[in-house]
């Protein structure tokens, strides 16, 4: 995204990272802010983003982005890669990540958050939503009037992470251990810092540490990620614990405005000494799933007051003619070969993987970032054999997407193995489109300068995410059978209706 500006007192246009983003995690070096997010079954893994301000964001590459690094072979739906933490220490970026599945924590570093990142350097210890906390600086945050100032840490190092005690209660608790950041691996005893706020408490999660007014404040989620999700804080002494809660908590309680789901929640310090947060939300009603949202925060007592959290709407129109591979797209699962080609549009390569397996198909995909918005492709395809297919996919996960597809009978609709609609079309190129309407979606097909035609209009409301959301991408497949077909995709684009170029003339 263009239009990066110079750190100044932001707007809060919220989602500041619309669509598939849960999960945030950022950092602050200099002027400059680092962002990563989850990104589960995806390839490439753990997207790293790059900000002067908080508000506008770019893309800047991920941290895992060769096989070497991630094998999502056979990853189910919604597993995969789980909450990221991103930390500077000492000229060093230190990514903290679980593989769900696999063999669970790790780290990555990196000199550039750009890239390229190490090799995982895997870590002891059970559980998700892994975190760093080095306690090497001054202290940050309010000062708590006791007049000793500003300290200086240890210099030690600490790893927190959730794990469950009682899955079934939704019971968990938050560990720690040192963490060695030269030789990147645990150390010493370990040490329970907390189980919820109250006796009930679920889903106790999300943890991160900070030293604020001469104590340790440890931030997490609690009630799961969910419209009950909320962010809860205590503090210690000692950053071993005890902690206490706030006599407030939640600091953040579940959220029944315009975004719900609120909480994931990581604070930072601009350069002038405020606090920002950032955190995941859900626009209710829409495909979107958890996204990257931004508060402000003030101090009480010092305890965090979070601002509420609003949405605005940014639209971010997309126009790629695959001149290259932007970052922005992302295939299933780890490929063990590359199957497209750019320069020339993309062309994509018909293999015998298809979606509805845990494989990697010939997929590439882009997240959703606004519940309305009008999708649309130029396909260059004329298939060789019955079971060879390509077009525009609106995909959730293997199991829940609708795939609209050039066939060798014409154009069809799928959703998995039903075939919703069909129709004949001649030879040659043509444009495939979908108008989306929060969870209505009306497929659309024209000849390259003809006007667009309804195909059929799906209530699509099985694509309700949980943990992903709605991918938007370009797929082909020989169903099975060995294939030396390429589909060519000439460009591809996400607009935003006023009125939607999809929009037949007589719709208002």
């Amino acid at each position: 995204m263009s239009g990066e500006t110079v750190f100044g007192d932001p707007v809060f246009g919220d989602p500041v990272l619309p669509g598939f983003r849960p999960d945030p995690s950022v950092c602050r070096v200099g002027a400059d802010y680092y962002l990563v997010t989850s990104s589960f079954e995806w390839f490439p893994g753990l997207p790293v983003f790059h900000s002067r301000d908080l508000v506008n964001w770019r893309r800047i590459g991920s941290a895992l982005d060769r096989a070497s690094q991630l094998d999502l072979d056979g990853c189910e739906p919604s597993r995969g890669l789980f909450a990221p933490t991103i930390r500077h220490h000492d000229g060093v970026f230190h990514l903290v990540c679980t593989l769900m599945d696999g063999p669970g924590h790790f780290v990555v570093t990196a000199t550039d958050p750009a890239g390229p990142w190490s090799e995982p350097h895997w870590l002891d210890g059970e559980g998700f939503d892994p975190s760093l906390f080095f306690d090497d600086g001054p202290e940050d945050g309010p000062d708590d009037g006791d007049g000793d100032g500003d300290g200086e840490g240890d210099g030690r190092a600490w790893f927190t992470a959730a794990r469950v005690v009682d899955e079934a209660a939704g019971r968990t608790e938050i560990w720690m251990r040192e963490y060695l950041p030269r030789e990147r691996r645990l150390t010493g005893p370990e040490h329970v810092l907390w189980s919820g706020s109250h006796p009930g408490a679920r889903w106790s999660e999300a943890p991160h540490l900070y030293r604020t007014g001469g104590s340790y404040l440890l931030l997490t989620a609690e009630g799961g990620t969910d419209v009950d999700h909320s962010v809860v804080a205590a503090r210690a002494d000692r950053v071993t614990g005890p902690y206490e809660g706030a006599p407030g908590n939640p600091v953040l309680p579940p959220a029944k405005g315009p975004v719900t789901c609120t909480g994931h929640a990581d604070l930072v310090r601009t350069p002038n000494g405020d606090w920002r947060a950032v955190l995941l939300g859900v626009r209710p009603g829409s495909a979107l799933g958890r996204e990257t949202f931004l508060s402000r925060i003030t101090w009480d007592a010092g305890w965090p007051v979070f601002s509420p959290v609003v949405h605005t709407g940014l639209r971010r129109p997309v126009h790629d003619d695959f001149a290259t591979l932007s970052a922005d797209w992302s295939s299933l699962r780890t490929p063990r070969e590359r199957f497209w080609t750019t320069g020339d549009g993309l062309r994509l390569q018909l293999r015998p993987e298809r979606l509805g397996e845990r494989t990697t198909p010939s997929l590439l995909a882009r997240p959703q970032e606004q519940p309305v918005c009008d999708v649309s492709t130029e396909l260059h395809f004329t298939p060789a054999a019955p079971d060879e297919q390509a077009g525009l996919a609106v995909v959730l996960d293997d199991d829940t997407h609708l795939l609209f597809l050039r066939t060798a009978e014409g154009l069809s609709l799928h959703r998995g193995a039903e075939v919703l609609a069909g129709v004949p079309v001649p030879p040659g190129p043509i444009r495939l489109g979908v108008r989306i309407r929060g969870f209505s979606h009306t497929f659309a097909h024209a000849a390259p300068d003809g006007a667009w035609q309804d195909l059929t209009t799906v209530e699509a409301t099985f694509l309700t995410p949980l943990f992903t959301s709605i991918q938007l991408g370009l797929y082909a497949t020989s169903n099975g059978v060995p294939s030396t077909s390429q589909a060519h995709f000439t460009w591809f684009d996400i607009t935003y209706p006023s009125p939607s170029p999809l929009d037949p003339p007589d719709r208002p």
